[in-house]
């Protein structure tokens, strides 16, 4: 178990970054708190593994929180829930009014979310995190031309879907 100070440091270096990451895949509030819970538990527990720098301690938290939400949505998925259910206990991820429906952000993120992944993880850690095409090419293990192919596809879907 790595230390507390560790957890820490790691917590308040990254923890912005990790709940943007979870808000983007997951639809309630609920959900958002339980994968950005699990992602810096999973940190915790993860002794063993060694980063070369902060990036590289920021690019795995952000691929295990991305990894966790959609583990969660597939675990939905496979649950029988009727859908009268699912309506009834969905709550929208903020309660800030700025992100509320309606609003450009709103729509932007809701616009983001329906995009299939990929493109929208290359799209969203180019875009909303500013990463680099290479830097996003290791953190989800693909060619760097095909990152770049989807960060192209997801920005013309976006554009798509936003007008």
């Amino acid at each position: 178990m790595r230390s507390a100070k560790d957890i820490e440091r790691a917590m308040t270096a990254h923890a912005d970054a990790v709940w943007r990451a979870c808000a983007l895949h997951c639809a309630s509030q609920a959900d958002v708190q339980d994968a950005f819970q699990e992602t810096f538990i999973k940190y915790a527990q993860a002794d063993g593994t060694m980063f070369a720098d902060d990036e590289h301690r920021k690019a795995w938290l952000l691929r295990v929180a991305i990894n966790q939400c959609k583990d969660m949505l597939r675990a939905r998925s496979r649950s029988d829930v009727s859908l009268d259910e699912t309506v009834a206990t969905v709550e929208l991820v903020s309660s800030d009014g700025v992100v509320q429906p309606g609003s450009v952000l709103f729509e932007v993120a809701e616009a983001l979310r329906s995009l299939d992944d990929p493109p929208r993880t290359p799209l969203y850690l180019s875009l909303c995190e500013g990463y680099t095409a290479p830097e996003i090419a290791e953190v989800v293990a693909a060619p760097v031309n095909t990152v770049y192919s989807w960060i192209a596809r997801g920005k013309q879907q976006l554009r798509e879907v936003l007008s």
